[in-house]
């Protein structure tokens, strides 16, 4: 048996990005709370409210951070890396309802629309859109390695969509009169988040049920593994993600070694994960006889008692 790890932590990610998006989007969230309730604007409130989830995602983005450097001890072998995970599925359900408050709103305001405000709505939602897109470009250098970075970024991002939105608003209420518009933008903003939220959502739940990591297929790790010279045929082949970024793999592989033979054959099949797949934590068991699950779990030819190959292919 044979354990290939890579235990070196990754560089953390940087905390400064994250701390002024939330300064930026907490301050403006107050202002236009208050901006929305003088102008009787529904589309600022809902603007408003996805600022709030902009904000809780990145509170929780920060305490992920700070929680995931805690080490490993005896009963979290693997750290507390999946907390990104937790709270990365947690945004997602708050916009979801978020978005689901909205629509109710505006379906209640559409038969008797309030009297709009516009100018002041435009000036908020100008100011807004301004404070988005800097929120947004903070986060924007950490968004592809962070699962619970992209999601806070994606909510910044669909919110400043929404505040153009809401300048649009304001321009046509300013200029026809009618007050529906508002209240057709502010679902139209519900609508464009949540095909996000469930994306979001969607890959919280394939780490969080250890899922095989997205845009990585199993029948291509297999086939490297087995192309890896030394090896005859392998089963039980397990890859997963621990969080983002983070994947790791358990596999058997027949092959006919021993000692340092043995040694260079794991550290061939590592170097290969590393460079094909970025896997970088795998533990590989070797075995001269497959072992008695070798049969029902194999990828490729069955394997005999022997080693060799069956004529029969299969595949789990």
């Amino acid at each position: 048996m044979g354990s290939n790890h890579n235990h070196a932590a990754a560089e953390g990610t940087n905390e400064r990005p994250l701390w002024m998006a939330l300064g930026l989007t907490t301050t403006f969230l107050i202002a236009e709370v208050i901006g929305g309730l003088l102008t009787n604007s529904l589309a600022l409130i809902s603007d408003a409210a996805h600022m709030l989830t902009d904000a809780a995602a990145l509170a929780v983005s920060l305490i992920a951070i700070r929680i995931g450097k805690r080490p490993a001890d005896n009963q979290r072998t693997f750290g507390y890396y999946r907390f990104e995970i937790l709270a990365a599925a947690f945004n997602a359900v708050l916009l979801l309802l978020v978005a689901i408050y909205i629509l109710y709103e505006a379906y209640q305001r559409i038969s008797n629309p309030p009297e709009i405000a516009s100018m002041g709505m435009l000036i908020v939602a100008a100011i807004g859109l301004a404070v988005n897109w800097i929120s947004m470009r903070l986060l924007s250098a950490d968004k592809d390695a962070n699962l619970n970075i992209k999601g806070a970024y994606l909510e910044v991002w669909s919110d400043m969509l929404g505040s153009i939105g809401v300048i649009a608003a304001a321009i046509i209420i300013r200029v026809t009169q009618l007050a529906w518009v508002d209240s057709v933008i502010a679902v139209l903003i519900g609508l464009w988040v949540l095909p996000r939220t469930w994306m979001l959502l969607k890959a919280s739940m394939n780490v969080l049920l250890e899922g095989v990591p997205e845009g990585m297929n199993t029948e291509d790790v297999a086939l490297a593994i087995r192309g890896v010279d030394g090896v005859k045929n392998m089963h039980e082949l397990h890859v997963w993600s621990i969080s983002s970024g983070k994947a790791s793999l358990t596999t058997h592989v027949v092959a006919d070694v021993v000692g340092t033979e043995q040694e260079a054959l794991l550290l061939r099949i590592r170097a290969m994960l590393a460079e094909r797949f970025d896997i970088h934590h795998s533990t590989v068991q070797v075995e001269r006889v497959p072992c008695p699950d070798a049969q029902s779990h194999t990828y490729g030819p069955r394997v005999n008692a022997d080693g060799t190959g069956a004529a029969n292919d299969a595949t789990r």
